[in-house]
Order: structure tokens, then C-alpha cells, then sequence
């Protein structure tokens, strides 16, 4: 009888730094994060490593002392990649490889590579190889050991162009084939959208790994594709969803993340078209992470970067399942009470008792309060058609509260 299979995990160690705009706390949330960033791509963190520093060496991010200590972790332990937790200049990026003598990666390459490994489809894959050509261009001579040495010498002289930049102007000729290649896909796309009629619009939009794709399975009764790690769905999916009598098109789209690399952010500008083009948002937030408030300003962040950010929206906190406020014992007359205490009745009386009507409090993965989401969804979806179309309001009536 053949035995499993085991899965073998790449051995990494993650670097951060600890300054002004981040301070210890701040960076281990990073850190958490970038580790389960390690884990998606198929690695498994030995140890991570911080230091204080006003602002990051120029030549390898982190000072002389810290990186002697790395390189001696890295040797002992066989340690295949180092992952840092900002993006890394060409420069630093070479200099920190010829002294750990491993793989050096920072984080906008590790998205890249997990988006990579999960884009399924032509126009997914198209728009990540996008990404990773125009973040590979600049770091050519870094990246392939074969170029640090130019060719001269007999039979080389004269005009001509180095390997280098001959490796430069085919990087460059693939990134523009590419951005052509998006462009039809794009036009084919958008005449797609044109083609679904008048139904009023709804997408999900939210932190990645927040539930949407759980959630959409729960509302459109289909089979997405959903698993408990970041960036499980790449490409759009749309489906027509019915709630009592009321049709309308959801669509789920590709998580969000602080420090979204810029090249993925253009990329993926035309999948968040989907975004752009709905008529609502349902703004997705995982309740039980304790720092969803972050990850609430990061998707605004992003949404106000493609425009979408004056769309009605209505905000769906989830996993209440999953959420345990931290407690203070009773005899405890030092701790304060602060954000981390509160309970989910807390939290209704704060902020989001200014979002009102545009809230609920669900658990999609255990079917708690899906039943008063749909009823929300269909108020506020049919508010939308009726001023679309007033003549159809006797087709879909108004729910009594």
C-alpha cells in the first residue's frame, strides 16, 4: 500500500523593522500577516527576526549586527529563503543575497508568486505576468547572476547591445504584448457586462480572507471555490442571485491587503471593474481579527484608489463565531477598558452605530443571521431598481419592518 504523499514546506525567516510609522505592535501584525502570506506561497517560518531602525539601510534594510545574525541562522539552520516584510531595492536585494547565500524574497514578490500559483484562468494569469515582468525589470541584473558579466573581447566590439540590456528590451517587448493582450480581454469583458441587461449590480468587497467567497456561496447557492488561506479567489465570478422574487447579479472579487503591490493594483484594475461598475458594495470584514478596523481602511484605501468609493455600500461584519473580546477580571482595578474588551454589543454602540440601516453581524460559515442579511440585501437592492425602473414597484414589495 503506497503511503501519502507528505508535503514538504521551503524553510524561510522573516525580517521587519520596528520605526515611526510602525511600532513593535504594528510590525509583529505585519509579521503575523507575512507569515501567513509564507504559509499560502508553501513555506514554513523558523524564525522571525526585528529591529529598531529610523529608516532602513540603503545597502541591506537591516543594520551590519542584525544581518550577521540572520546569516548565521540562515547557515546553521539550512534556511532556503529570507522574506522581508517591505519591498527591497535592487540594490538592497543583491547585497542581502551575496551575504545570506539563500533566496532572497520581499513581500510584493511573495503576493506575486501566491497570485501566481492561483490564477486559474488566461485573463488572471495575464494580468499576474504583468505584474511580475514589471517588477522583475528594474531587478534584471540582481535576479540572473548570468548578466554581471557584460561580453567583450574578440568579436565583441564595436555597436551592439550588452546581454543586459538585450534581456531589458525583451522584458519590455513582453510587457507591452501583455498590456495589449489585457486590452482585448478587456473590451471582450466589458461587452460582457453590457450584455447582462438592466439587473442592478452587487459586489463583494472586503479584506482577503474575510469569507466573501463563503458568503457568495450561501447567497447564490453555487460551488466557489473558498478555503481558509489568503487569496483563495483570483478571477471575478459572477452569478445571478433571486432573493424572493427580486433577481439581481453578485459578483466576488479578489481580496484586498496593506501594502498591495503597485504593479498588482494597475494589473488587477480592470478585474475591479466589476467593482467600479456595481451599483452597491457589500463591504465584507472579518470581526474577529483584532485589527479589523486596519483592514477597513486599507479596502477604502483601495476602493478610493479605483473610484469606487462613493458607491452605496453596506458593511457585513463576520465570523461573530469566532469573536472573543479579551476579558478583565473583576478584582483587576488597573487594566483599563479598551477596544480589545469590547463585546460585539460594544462595538454596535460605537462607530458602527453610525452606519445604522448599512450593518449586520452574520456568521456565513455557520449560517448565523443569514437570514436578516438576505432581507437587507433585498431592501436595499430593490430600493436601487425601483428608481431605476418605478413602474416595477408593485413587483417587488417592500419588506415591513
Amino acid at each position: 500500500m503506497l503511503e501519502p504523499k507528505k508535503t514538504t514546506y521551503e524553510t524561510a525567516v522573516l525580517i521587519g523593522i520596528v520605526n515611526q510609522y510602525q511600532d513593535e505592535d504594528k510590525s509583529d501584525e505585519y509579521l503575523d500577516e507575512l507569515e501567513f502570506l509564507t504559509y499560502t506561497a508553501g513555506g514554513e517560518v523558523l524564525k522571525r527576526f526585528q529591529q529598531k531602525l529610523d529608516k532602513p539601510n540603503p545597502k541591506t534594510f537591516i543594520g551590519s549586527g542584525k544581518i550577521e545574525e540572520v546569516r548565521q541562522f540562515v547557515k546553521a539552520n539550512d534556511v532556503g529563503t529570507a522574506i522581508f516584510d517591505d519591498e527591497l531595492s535592487p540594490a538592497q536585494q543583491k547585497n542581502i543575497e551575496k551575504i545570506l547565500k539563500c533566496k532572497v524574497v520581499d513581500r510584493t514578490y511573495l503576493i506575486l508568486d501566491i497570485f501566481a500559483q492561483r490564477a486559474t484562468t488566461s485573463y488572471a494569469r495575464t494580468q499576474v505576468e504583468l505584474a511580475q515582468y514589471e517588477y522583475l525589470l528594474p531587478r534584471l541584473a540582481g535576479l540572473w547572476t548570468h548578466l554581471e558579466r557584460q561580453r567583450g573581447g574578440i568579436g565583441m566590439r564595436g555597436p551592439g547591445e550588452t546581454e543586459i540590456e538585450t534581456d531589458r528590451r525583451i522584458v519590455r517587448d513582453k510587457i507591452a504584448l501583455l498590456k495589449k493582450k489585457l486590452k482585448t480581454i478587456d473590451k471582450q469583458m466589458a461587452v460582457q457586462r453590457g450584455n447582462r441587461g438592466s439587473l442592478v449590480r452587487v459586489a463583494l468587497v472586503g479584506y482577503t480572507n474575510v469569507g466573501k467567497s463563503t458568503l457568495m456561496n450561501i447567497i447564490s447557492k453555487s460551488d466557489i471555490f473558498a478555503e481558509n488561506k489568503l487569496f483563495a479567489t483570483l478571477d471575478t465570478t459572477v452569478r445571478k442571485v433571486v432573493i424572493r422574487n427580486l433577481p439581481f447579479l453578485l459578483s466576488d472579487t479578489v481580496g484586498f491587503i496593506r501594502k498591495l503591490p503597485t504593479q498588482l493594483v494597475e494589473s488587477f484594475k480592470s478585474t475591479l471593474d466589476e467593482v467600479r461598475e456595481a451599483d452597491m458594495l457589500l463591504h465584507v470584514v472579518d470581526i474577529s481579527h483584532p485589527n479589523f478596523q486596519d483592514h477597513i481602511d486599507s479596502v477604502n484605501q483601495i476602493l478610493d484608489e479605483i473610484d469606487a468609493q462613493d458607491k452605496p455600500c453596506m458593511m457585513v461584519f463576520n465570523k461573530i463565531d469566532k469573536y472573543e473580546p479579551e476579558t478583565i477580571d473583576e478584582d483587576d482595578l488597573m487594566t483599563e477598558k479598551t477596544e480589545k474588551h469590547f463585546s460585539l454589543k460594544d462595538w454596535k454602540n460605537t462607530w458602527m452605530n453610525k452606519v445604522g440601516d448599512d450593518a449586520i453581524f452574520i456568521s456565513a460559515i455557520e449560517k448565523q443571521n443569514i437570514k436578516s442579511f438576505r432581507e437587507k440585501v433585498y431592501k436595499k437592492v430593490r430600493g436601487i431598481h425601483v428608481t431605476r425602473f418605478p413602474y416595477n414597484n408593485f413587483l417587488y414589495p417592500d419588506i415591513e419592518e
